[in-house]
């Protein structure tokens, strides 16, 4: 039976949906899809196709079937995934700024909800350090934020700058706080990435911040990546959210981590 929650939802929502649909189950079908959310099969097709352009999803005859996770998705796609959770988990971390602080916003989607809780904050000065186009674009016109971007090499699918130019950027730099994106989180070896360029950014930033905070939905625990951007040891919090498994966030918090659920 359809949920009243679900009628009249606007077509991002309902992509979001969606997407978490095919995520969860695997298959869906245009019927059960149009029946759930009140629309027409029509309306409900567009919308595939919308999420097949965006790489959520393959379209198959009367449905679509869920893409490998393996794949190193881009930021459109990954915008849709677990968003009401990255938006609690972005406003946790933003919690925790002060006025006068410098800041690492890494890049990520999750990091970008750090950058619009930001814009509600009354704050009178810091500094934010990013690498990500697409933080930088949300802080460009909050007066009490002054933005650094360093330079390096674009990488379309984040939106962000890495490379030789930008670490050497960072290394005379220094920051209260980075905030840390991850697409996997091993409980016994750190965080992971699946590109090598961005994790060796990562390091660097790792390197000239005193405190190190994760942000990541639960859906990154005890998932591996190809490139290890931080050991456990060098953490200090993870904000993740409450379906976080207990097994991983226990493992966490007895190497020392402080976890947030939220």
């Amino acid at each position: 039976m359809m949920a009243a929650a679900e009628q009249g939802l606007l077509a991002e929502e309902r992509r979001r949906r969606i997407s978490a649909l095919v995520r969860e189950q695997g298959r869906v079908t245009v019927g059960a899809l149009a029946s759930r959310f009140g629309t027409s099969q029509v309306t409900i097709r567009g919308d595939l196709s919308v999420l097949e352009s965006a790489g959520v999803l393959v379209r198959t005859h009367g449905g679509a079937l869920r893409l490998s996770e393996e794949l190193d998705q881009s930021l459109d796609v990954k915008q849709l995934q677990h968003h009401a959770e990255k938006v609690r988990i972005g406003q946790a971390a933003a919690a925790l700024i002060r006025d006068g602080e410098t800041l690492i916003l890494d890049s990520g989607t999750t990091t970008a909800e750090i950058a619009r809780a930001i814009r509600k904050l009354d704050l009178k000065s810091i500094n934010v350090i990013t690498n990500a186009l697409n933080v930088a674009a949300l802080l460009l016109d909050v007066p009490a934020v002054r933005l650094i971007v360093p330079g390096g090499i674009l990488r379309r699918e984040s939106n962000s700058l890495s490379g030789p130019m930008a670490e050497s950027a960072l290394s005379n730099l220094q920051a209260d706080r980075l905030y840390l994106g991850a697409d996997g989180i091993d409980p016994e070896v750190g965080v992971m990435t699946p590109h090598l360029p961005e994790a060796e950014l990562n390091a660097q930033m790792i390197r000239i911040a005193r405190q190190v905070v994760v942000v990541a939905d639960a859906s990154k625990l005890q998932r591996r990546n190809v490139s290890l951007i931080a050991r456990v040891e060098q953490l200090h919090m993870l904000i993740t959210d409450l379906s976080a498994p207990p097994e991983p966030v226990e493992e966490l918090r007895r190497r020392g981590i402080e976890v947030r659920l939220v």
